[in-house]
């Protein structure tokens, strides 16, 4: 029946690599959905799927009745029908993105139209759904949206570390003279279209600098779409940045439109620039150029968008450019305005400022409201602040994290409660001191040359596997994207070494 749920015999390998199975049970047990439709077999359908995968499922048929839920009570998801009777779905979308802009919308509708679906994901959908769809369908759009989620609110505990909102715009923290620089840049820029270039070690914030500029600037009430070059194979950054055309490739039932396009009139935040593929590269420096946008599998410009771009690297640029991974031409185009963050050990009077708030942020979402928060001795504070902090602002949070979750109300922390560091200076002095040490205890130097170089290899490859595999809690798919290798060539490599990723599953 058209608009109903059907079955789907789609293999469980398409749904890990869409993000369906990316959540464990009692992740998605913590997603609260809510479907609006009119049809009640779609609320039926959804509900069941949904349900049996193990998300919280509510189901509304009327869009006043839908109207007072999303007023008076809190969803992770929402699926709204784009053509209910009396109220158009746009404006139930309207309400969801001013009542709780962390909720994410999808689009459903049987009508589907490329400008529909423009309109839909400017209004703030998350993503644009034709009917009739499958149950696998469905999982993969709602794991994917569940998992974006996820990680989201992950990141806004991390993205935010240097900064905090105040009515909806960024403020950074910061009192040392480096930041009060950059900040200062950020804000002169921000009142321009002129292209950002930020570099800075990992974990300095930029993108925080980033959503700042934005945040600051005439398109603050447009869309800030951030994309991560390193996280995505080249096909499907190409496919997510420009959009593509039904029959692209495999899987390209509808026509889609790019996150380019998304961001049109708004920002958009290149992370990791030099991590992109040279032919998108290219691609993207027509849309600098012109701001033309061509779909993948188009034979014909298909938008014309105006997007102010904000990029960074954690890499020289000039060593990325002399190495062939980034274009000069690119560079230059999105150079007009360089920033740099320096690490935290350069600018060690911002860490007692951010301790501070830190400790009120996670005392207040991990203890109870209300009870006084616990607070750093003197010592314990000199101590912090004469940590090198190899991993930035973001080993700071973690670690101010760890301390704040382990003490009790209005208790005062002391130096001996800072073992953490300990533990993080002598694994960084293994890798760091003991390198070529602990490489030659490995080697038999008795055997003949080449025996010797496969063992080698073979101690290698089975020590990254596990540590890679353990630190994804035996998450394949994040696993492969973090070692920089397939899916197929990780279980190849596991059967090798006879590893299985239940032993590191928790």
């Amino acid at each position: 029946m058209t608009g109903d749920v059907a079955e789907s015999d789609q293999p469980v390998e398409d749904l890990e690599d869409s993000g369906s199975v990316l959540l464990g049970p009692e992740e998605r047990a913590g997603i609260r959905i809510l479907v609006i439709d009119d049809e009640q077999s779609i609320l039926d359908s959804c509900e069941s799927v949904l349900a049996a995968d193990g998300y919280q499922c509510e189901c509304e048929r009327r869009a006043e009745d839908a109207l007072h839920r999303i007023k008076s009570q809190a969803y992770d998801i929402v699926l709204i029908d784009q053509s209910m009777p009396q109220v158009h779905g746009l404006d139930i979308l309207a309400e969801v993105r001013q009542r709780s802009p962390g909720t994410i919308a999808i689009m459903m509708t049987g009508h589907a139209t490329t400008e529909a679906s423009i309109r839909a994901m400017k209004a703030g959908a998350w993503e644009y759904v034709p009917k009739p769809f499958t149950a696998t369908q469905l999982l993969v759009v709602i794991g994917r949206a569940a998992y974006t989620l996820l990680r989201e609110r992950t990141f806004s505990d991390s993205s935010r570390r240097e900064g905090v909102l105040v009515d909806g715009r960024v403020r950074i923290l910061g009192v040392s003279s480096a930041m009060r620089q950059a900040v200062q840049t950020a804000a002169k820029v921000a009142r321009t279209d002129a292209s950002v270039f930020i570099t800075g070690d990992s974990g300095t914030g930029k993108e925080l600098i980033a959503q700042y500029i934005h945040s600051e600037s005439r398109r603050s009430r447009k869309a800030f779409v951030a994309v991560n070059c390193a996280a995505l194979p080249g096909e499907l950054l190409e496919s997510e940045m420009f959009g593509h055309r039904r029959g692209a490739f495999t899987g390209a039932v509808r026509d889609k439109p790019g996150l380019l396009e998304v961001a049109d009139q708004g920002t958009f935040f290149l992370d990791e620039l030099g991590e992109m593929p040279m032919p998108i590269q290219a691609k993207l420096l027509r849309v600098l150029q012109d701001g033309v946008i061509r779909r993948v599998g188009s034979e014909k410009d298909d938008a014309v968008v105006d997007v102010r771009f904000v990029s960074a690297t954690n890499r020289e640029p000039e060593d990325a450019i002399r190495e062939g991974h980034l274009r000069q031409d690119l560079y230059f185009r999105l150079r007009v305005v360089p920033i740099h963050l320096p690490p935290l050990r350069e600018r060690a009077e911002d860490i007692p400022v951010l301790i501070k708030h830190f400790v009120d942020h996670f005392w207040r979402r991990h203890q109870l409201p209300g009870a006084l928060p616990p607070r750093l001795s003197p010592n314990a504070m000199e101590a912090l602040v004469r940590h090198d902090w190899p991993g930035n602002v973001r080993e700071l949070q973690n670690v101010i994290e760890h301390l704040v979750v382990l003490s009790e109300a209005g208790e005062t922390i002391e130096p001996d409660r800072l073992s953490i560091l300990d533990e993080g200076v002598g694994l960084e002095a293994t890798g760091a001191s003991a390198g070529s040490n602990s490489v030659a205890s490995m080697i038999d130097f008795h055997a003949p040359f080449h025996d010797a170089k496969e063992l080698l290899i073979g101690r290698f490859e089975r020590e990254y596997l596990a540590q890679v595999i353990a630190r994804t809690g035996g998450n394949m798919s994040e696993a492969a994207r973090q070692a920089g290798i397939d899916r197929t060539t990780l279980y190849r490599l596991m059967d090798k070494h006879e590893l299985s990723k239940d032993a590191f599953v928790q």
